[in-house]
C-alpha cells in the first residue's frame, strides 16, 4: 500500500469501520488464546488503542512495561488494565489506565469505538478502546509499570511483509509477531488487537 493510499484513512472512516464491524459481528468475544469452558472465570481489563497522526501519516501508540511489573514484564503492550470497581464501561477503564501509565488526560482523547474483546493466555477479558490522541503531547510516563512509550506507522504494520502468524505445536491457536520496529518486539495478544485494528479498517485482509 503506497502513502497516498492513507488518505482515505480518516477519523470518521475509522469509526465507520468500527461501527459496522460491532454490528456483523456474530462472534464479540473475539480471539481466545486459552481453551474456554463454561465455568471459565475471566477477569475484565480494557485497554487504549492510541492513534495519532504525525510526520504526514497514522501511528499507533505503544508502551514497553517495566521488568517491575508483576506480569509480562518488558513487553510491548497498549496502555490498560484490569477493571475497577464501579466502572461500567470499559472506555472509563481504558482512559483511567492510560492517565495512570503514560499521563493522558481523558479529555484529550477522542473514542472512535471498540474492537471485538479477546481472551487471554492470562484469563482476561480485554476490550480494546481505539482512540484518537494529539501529537506532540506531553506524557507522564509512571516509571513502576512504563519503560517507553512510542509510536510505529500504521503503513509499515499493515505490511504484510513486516510480521508473519504461524500455528502453535499442538493447538488450534496461533502466534503473531512483528519484526523488530526502532529496538521493540510487538508480538502476542498485542500484536493480535494490531492486525485485528488493520483488518476491521480493511488495511489488510
Amino acid at each position: 500500500m503506497k502513502l497516498e493510499e492513507m488518505n482515505r484513512i480518516t477519523e470518521e472512516f475509522i469509526s465507520q469501520k468500527l461501527y459496522e464491524a460491532g454490528q456483523n459481528s456474530a462472534d464479540t468475544d473475539g480471539y481466545s488464546e486459552i481453551p474456554l469452558h463454561a465455568d471459565a472465570r475471566l477477569k475484565c481489563a480494557a485497554v487504549l488503542v492510541p492513534l495519532t497522526y504525525h510526520q504526514d501519516e497514522w501511528h499507533i501508540l505503544y508502551t514497553r512495561r517495566t521488568d517491575r511489573v508483576e506480569s509480562h514484564k518488558g513487553q510491548v503492550s497498549f496502555p490498560g488494565g484490569t477493571c475497577d470497581d464501579g466502572e461500567t464501561t470499559p472506555e472509563q477503564t481504558a482512559l483511567r489506565e492510560a492517565e495512570e501509565e503514560i499521563g493522558m488526560n481523558p479529555a484529550d482523547v477522542k473514542v472512535l469505538g471498540r474492537l471485538s474483546q479477546m481472551i487471554t493466555i492470562s484469563s482476561f477479558r480485554v476490550s480494546p478502546i481505539v482512540g484518537v490522541i494529539p501529537w506532540p503531547y506531553a506524557f507522564r510516563v509512571a516509571g513502576v509499570e512504563v519503560a517507553r512509550v512510542f509510536t510505529i506507522p500504521l503503513l509499515w504494520l499493515a505490511n504484510r511483509n513486516n510480521y508473519w502468524e504461524f500455528s502453535l505445536r499442538e493447538s488450534e491457536r496461533s502466534l503473531i509477531a512483528y519484526h523488530p520496529y526502532d529496538g521493540e518486539l510487538l508480538w502476542g495478544a498485542t500484536a493480535r488487537m494490531t492486525v485485528t485494528f488493520l483488518k476491521t479498517i480493511t488495511l489488510i485482509t
